[in-house]
């Protein structure tokens, strides 16, 4: 089965200039809200997908989670290809089964300028619905399976300085909040 998670009319086929939206940086409470379902995907949820894969790809990134754009639908854009050329839209994105497990560096859009080792699944399963509405399921395994946990993460309030042990929380906690203060 062939699945479409891409969308009918991508950034990359359109002529206008796409807005881009601004990413939240930590530490912005926002990035803690939990996403609620998107009810129905219609032309407006397409269009914050192509504006997000716009954002996620000028920023430059791999995935991209409507939460932080200060949107709180569960709408999620990833993009794990060497060429940008791949882009995936999971809607209501749901992990049903995992397996396994790895560690590996991981850094966010809304956490710049930091990474450090996360356990992530090294396989998952997926349900979500596609640009057009349609319900896939789909499994995935490497960096687009810890792609997925960690945007999933993001609808969740999630992120992943809560998969680090507390005294690393804490520190890049310090660390991360004094970037900020200096940087307003």
């Amino acid at each position: 089965m062939v699945l479409d998670f891409t969308l009918t009319r991508t950034c990359a086929l359109r002529n206008e200039t796409m807005p881009k939206l601004d990413i939240l940086q930590y530490p912005d409470p926002r990035l803690r809200t939990v996403a609620e379902p998107v009810d129905a995907v219609d032309d407006r949820i397409r269009r914050l997908a192509d504006d997000m894969l716009e954002t996620m790809y000028d920023a430059p990134g791999i995935g991209l989670a409507a939460t932080q754009v200060d949107v709180h639908e569960r709408v999620v854009v990833i993009d794990v290809s060497d060429e940008h050329d791949d882009p995936m839209v999971l809607i209501n994105p749901e992990i049903l089964e995992t397996q396994g497990a790895e560690r590996g560096q991981e850094g966010c859009l809304s956490i710049p300028g930091y990474q450090d080792m996360v356990e992530r699944a090294e396989w998952v399963r997926v349900r979500a619905l596609d640009s057009n509405g349609e319900e896939q399921e789909f499994e995935a395994d490497g960096l687009l399976a810890v792609c997925i946990q960690h945007e999933v993460d993001h609808l969740n309030g999630k992120l992943f300085l809560d998969h680090l042990s507390e005294l690393k929380r804490k520190r890049a906690h310090r660390k991360l909040t004094k970037q900020a203060r200096m940087s307003a």
